[in-house]
């Protein structure tokens, strides 16, 4: 009987360890959770494009065209909490499961949106579809640091975050060849009749469906395989009297550890750098270059990501060899003087540096996501602690507001003053964990 289940203990693919964490990493399970990484990046990147399209087609402010973000990223802030009480009463997966179902869903209510030709229901498209990638976000961040050791957590959810560089990557190239075309959209309107300008607009906005009906069919083959593929609880195993803390007990333990609420607010206010600098390079580059078309400072963003993407690979080297925490003052300080260099200087170069300054992009969101998390030490209060981080994502919805209306009082380029004195706090931050590691060494 011993031997029977010492050979089916063998014979597991994985074996769940008592605090949540896999004694190995299942292959096949943890390449579809990363592939999640990918996809809401795609979602993120395209946002970059439509508020170029939709700045041009509805004669928006940069105020205005900024609701782009705050409808994309106001959904996550909205249901973060929601989702972790649904996944910590289900599954991570059955959480996965319903992130594609919405995010399909908000994919799909552009179709209507593009008939409609109205702002608003853009908008509401792009809740939908972040509603989907909250659970997503929420589901999956917490999941791959679950599946497997927990010795190498963050190296799981490091390698995971990378997919981001990829999605962002595929998504702009699907906005630049798709949507955008070799004309100055803003300018080939102007030379119109109002009729002719609003036809042209229509047309404009039906291009925008053609990289979501590509990313629909990936969404029904990803809902299938989740569904089909069997996967670990992630759950930590605990004794009767310490399992289903509620949610009043979790915010009383989290209310004791004020170094992971610091974590919280240096997300909201990283997110809100990362959000600003992307959403508006496009726009820094047509308002100091009119003789650029969409099509070409598409390439801005392209170059963007794939600095980004290199960033977190140098990151993921330098991270094994020095303190976390020296990388990460290191990054945000120089990503702190670039920001003022794109402030500031006003010619070609600053395009460069707003370009650049991805490179020290591609480690902070994971690391602030990690230390964070790190902080909790009780499990039980895992989902409803990685939800608040989640939740930090809409300092990507609030910046921008205010950089786009400081844009419209000023100049496009001198807003991003508000994302150097974002970095700068970022910076400050990682000069705390610095103290913290030093205290604790």
């Amino acid at each position: 009987m011993e031997n029977e289940t010492q050979e089916n203990v063998k014979n597991k693919k994985w074996i769940e360890e008592p605090d949540g964490y896999l004694n190995k990493t299942p292959p096949l399970q943890f390449i579809l959770v990363t592939i999640l990484f990918a996809l809401w990046a795609i979602a993120a990147s395209l946002n970059d494009i439509l508020i170029t399209q939709f700045k041009a087609v509805f004669a928006l402010s940069d105020f205005a065209t900024a609701f782009v973000q705050s409808a994309f990223y106001g959904g996550y802030f909205v249901i973060a909490i929601p989702a972790s009480i649904f996944i910590k009463k289900n599954s991570y997966k059955l959480g996965i499961i319903a992130g594609l179902g919405a995010f399909s869903l908000g994919c799909f209510l552009f179709f209507p949106a593009s008939r409609l030709v109205t702002y608003q229901v853009f908008l509401f498209a792009l809740f939908v579809e972040a509603i989907g990638l909250s659970f997503l976000e929420t589901s999956a961040n917490a999941y791959s640091s679950l599946l497997g050791p927990r010795k190498s957590a963050t190296v799981r959810l490091n390698i995971s975050q990378t997919m981001n560089a990829v999605g962002d990557i595929i998504g702009i190239l699907l906005g630049k060849y798709l949507i955008f075309t070799d004309g100055n959209l803003k300018q080939e309107m102007a030379s119109m009749s109002k009729e002719a300008a609003e036809q042209f607009g229509q047309q404009a906005l039906a291009r925008t469906l053609s990289p979501y009906k590509y990313v629909l069919i990936v969404l029904v083959i990803m809902i299938i395989l989740f569904i089909i593929t069997k996967f670990p609880s992630g759950k930590p195993k605990t004794s009767d009297s310490q399992k289903n803390a509620t949610f009043k007990e979790t915010m009383n333990y989290l209310s004791k550890r004020p170094r992971y609420w610091h974590g919280v607010a240096a997300q909201f206010i990283y997110m809100g750098v990362q959000t600003g600098v992307w959403s508006f390079t496009m726009r820094l580059a047509l308002d100091m270059f009119p003789q650029f078309n969409e099509r070409f400072v598409a390439n801005f963003m392209l170059y963007s990501y794939i600095c980004f993407f290199v960033g977190r690979f140098v990151a993921s080297y330098l991270l094994s060899k020095f303190s976390e925490t020296k990388v990460l003052m290191s990054y945000s300080f120089i990503g702190m003087l670039m920001i003022l260099y794109i402030t500031f200087v006003p010619n070609i170069t600053a395009i460069y540096a707003a370009i650049g300054v991805s490179l020290v992009f591609g480690p902070c969101w994971p690391t602030i996501f990690a230390r964070t998390l790190e902080v909790v030490d009780d499990k039980r209060h895992t989902e409803t602690a990685s939800a608040f981080i989640v939740m930090a994502i809409v300092g990507g919805a609030v910046l921008p507001i205010f950089q786009g209306l400081l844009s419209d009082f000023t100049t496009m380029q001198f807003s991003f003053i508000i994302c150097a004195i974002s970095m700068a706090i970022v910076f400050l931050y990682f000069v705390s964990e610095y103290k913290y590691d030093k205290r604790k060494a």
